[in-house]
């Protein structure tokens, strides 16, 4: 439960009050996300993300997002089982991982990794991975949206456990400590639409997915099929 705080009041209402200026701002200047997190530092944290997508579309992203995920996610691992035919290497790699730990959550980040290898997609431009040791500048260069995870083992299809995960845009970490992937989605969802941002080319019938099928957004999500 959110501890209410006179600087979270304030924050919220400071967000709140400018939501307006900060829409047109996006719109008609599009200023690089550097700028924005200078003149708006607030919008990169997850409470105010989120308070901000809701202002835009009226959703609860959160709930939108994970209610929609876990209603297909029988559907999805059932499909993605039968793509193993097909020999996608990644895709077998992510499904065996289930054998060991097949929670909720885990599940969660296998539909979510596995989805674009089922939309014929590559993630080589949107997922890194990395080792603590490893520069951070040198593994997100012309990363222009994606997700950086920061592993132990890199070779593990779904980790166990995370350093960290991180959201990028234009090269730049723009949120941090995000607990694990499938809260990493959801977040960059947020401010895909709150910056007015086009999905990554290489993820786009992925996003599109998400988007319509997952959270509801834009569509008919009855006439988007798998």
């Amino acid at each position: 439960m959110t501890k209410w705080t006179p600087d979270i009041i304030f924050v919220d209402a400071a967000m709140s009050s400018t939501y307006f200026l900060r829409r047109q701002v996006v719109i008609e200047e599009e200023p690089p996300v550097s700028q924005m997190k200078v003149r708006w530092p607030a919008l990169f944290t997850e409470r105010e993300i989120s308070k901000e997508f809701t202002r835009l579309v009226s959703k609860d992203l959160s709930k939108s997002f994970f209610e929609g995920l876990d209603g297909h996610l029988p559907k999805l691992i059932q499909l993605f089982r039968s793509k193993r035919s097909e020999d996608i290497p990644e895709m077998t790699s992510i499904l065996e991982s289930l054998h060991k730990d097949a929670t909720n959550q885990r599940m969660r980040t296998t539909a979510l990794l596995g989805l674009p290898w089922y939309m014929r997609e590559t993630t080589s431009k949107f997922m890194k991975i990395c080792e603590p040791s490893d520069h951070e500048e040198d593994v997100i260069k012309d990363v222009v949206i994606g997700i950086l995870v920061v592993v132990e083992n890199v070779m593990e299809p779904i980790p166990s456990f995370y350093n960290d995960v991180v959201l990028v845009i234009e090269e730049e970490v723009v949120m941090r400590h995000l607990r694990d992937i499938p809260n990493a989605f959801l977040n960059l969802m947020s401010l895909v639409h709150a910056l007015n941002l086009d999905y990554p080319k290489e993820l786009k019938f992925t996003c599109e997915v998400i988007q319509h099928l997952f959270i509801g957004l834009g569509s008919d999500s009855d006439s988007i099929a798998l």
